[in-house]
């Protein structure tokens, strides 16, 4: 894990995508934000790219590549597995199964987004930190 790399978030809608840029700027880390609109893009971007990403951010509802299926594709690919990138799903609704089957595939984090500009704020400030004090195996490279 590499925690001043960017940070990834998968989102389609371009409001919440807004919301959040607004929410990082305001929170003032120093990690660069990639936006991406679909599951493909990301995908695309973490198996070409050789930036190592602190954590992923996902939407579970996405056009061509959901959420579950980005994550299991992460999950099951070794050279991603290595990275160590800490992946959390952001979502509008909830229910037993998605979050069983979040965890099931080893997600870290299943939070709803919040119905506050400052609610939302307040989240994503305590994600990041909390992720900013972890240790990773990578830690020991």
């Amino acid at each position: 894990m590499n925690k001043d790399g960017p940070i990834i978030v998968i989102e389609d809608d371009m409001d919440d995508q807004e919301i959040l840029q607004e929410i990082f700027l305001n929170l003032g880390y120093n990690n660069k934000i990639s936006y991406f609109i679909d599951g493909n893009e990301a995908l695309d971007y973490l198996n070409r790219t050789e930036v190592q990403p602190f954590l992923i951010l996902s939407d579970i509802n996405m056009p061509k590549l959901n959420g579950f299926e980005l994550r299991n594709k992460v999950f099951n690919n070794t050279q991603l597995q290595e990275k160590c990138i800490p992946y959390l799903f952001f979502t509008t609704g909830a229910n037993k199964k998605a979050v069983s089957d979040a965890y099931a595939m080893s997600v870290q984090g299943f939070f709803l987004k919040p119905a506050t500009i400052p609610l939302f704020q307040e989240t994503i400030r305590k994600i990041i930190e909390y992720w900013k004090e972890c240790i990773a195996p990578s830690s020991y490279d």
